[in-house]
């Protein structure tokens, strides 16, 4: 048999040592540094009520109910509280009676505070964001706001079931409906930021959930119009079962969407509205507040009570202590809780429900 000809195996051997040796020679691109992102450092909030400020005055203008826009946005909110290492601007997007869909990318223009995943795109661009903090959920099929009234509602019919009978059962249902919308928007945050050119490990995205309002142990002096007009089965629901688990909801969905969570619902104990009658000014939540001028008008009647059972100036000042120190360090989740007189993020030891 004929032996076959080696000259067309060491072509290709020939052709990549030549072209080796072409690079070889060619001079290397020069490695530039990646420029310095100067642009200044930002913490943002958004949310609802809790995260605008609501209840601690000094609104900023436009946001005071010029055009149906009540977000009140406040210059006592948390986030304007909270010092950051390098931070310069605490930007607050966040709006009274927001919603998840409020947050999520392009609502339907339903309010004055919608589409803030979008207005955050825009801030995102122009400054270097460190931190996303979000309260929301409350607004949603748990319609916090909503429960307290039917709450008052009972206490002042006197007789007949309280509101907790008629809550309770339905509570978890409202929680189990809440928790996807509540998904969705911190989706949207991520998918905005990405947008934007940040990846998830760039900020921190914390969602916070609530302080329980009340307590069941205040003086009976107190439990009427001037403070906390409830009665006692209803605060001790408010306190030990429906704030618990709609934090336990809140913090399972925090947990499945890789953002950090920080728990409120013990930050005003000892503090609650009408807990201290004697000197009012230990409490860090608002009583029952009325705003007669919007009472008297019908379109604007159900904004009446809204600053009722929030935090005020103190209450947030608190919260945004704990919520700096939670940022400066590297828990996951921590609970805030009274030391002091102060409130320090704790770790939280029982296991994430949902």
């Amino acid at each position: 048999m004929a032996r076959r000809s080696a000259r067309p195996l060491l072509l290709p051997v020939i052709a990549v040592l030549i072209l080796a040796v072409l690079v070889a020679d060619r001079p290397v691109p020069e490695q530039r540094p990646a420029l310095p992102d100067t642009r200044p450092q930002a913490i943002v909030a958004l949310g609802d009520s809790t995260m605008s400020g609501e209840g601690a005055g000094d609104y900023s203008p436009g946001t005071r109910g010029q055009n149906g826009n009540f977000c009140h946005r406040s210059a006592n909110a948390t986030v304007y509280r909270v010092d950051l290492p390098g931070v310069t601007e605490r930007i607050n997007l966040a709006c009274s009676g927001a919603d998840a869909a409020d947050i999520g990318i392009a609502p339907p223009d339903r309010s004055p505070g919608s589409a803030q995943a979008e207005r955050l795109r825009q801030v995102a661009m122009r400054y270097r964001v460190e931190a996303v903090v979000v309260a929301v959920g409350a607004n949603d099929d748990p319609h916090f706001a909503d429960t307290m009234l039917r709450c008052i509602q009972a206490w002042a019919r006197r007789s007949g079931p309280s509101c907790s009978d008629v809550l309770a059962p339905q509570w978890p249902q409202r929680l189990d409906a809440m928790a996807p919308k509540i998904a969705a928007a911190l989706a949207d945050i991520r998918t905005v930021m990405r947008g934007a050119g940040y990846l998830d490990g760039d900020y921190d995205l914390v969602l916070q959930s609530y302080p329980s309002p009340l307590t069941e142990d205040i003086v009976p002096t107190l439990r009427d119009l001037s403070g906390c007009p409830f009665r006692i089965e209803d605060l001790a629901w408010v306190r030990t079962e429906a704030v618990p688990q709609l934090t336990a909801a809140l913090r399972g969905v925090a947990e499945r969407g890789n953002a950090r969570f920080l728990d409120l619902s013990q930050a005003a104990r000892g503090h609650e509205a009408c807990s201290s009658p004697g000197v009012p000014s230990r409490e860090w939540i608002n009583r029952l507040r009325v705003d007669f001028e919007l009472l008297r008008r019908e379109e604007t009647g159900q904004r009446a009570l809204a600053e009722s059972f929030h935090p005020n100036a103190t209450g947030y000042a608190r919260v945004a202590g704990c919520l700096q120190e939670f940022l400066r360090g590297e828990q996951r989740e921590a609970a805030c809780i009274a030391d002091d007189g102060l409130l320090r993020p704790r770790p939280i030891r029982s296991p994430a429900i949902g």
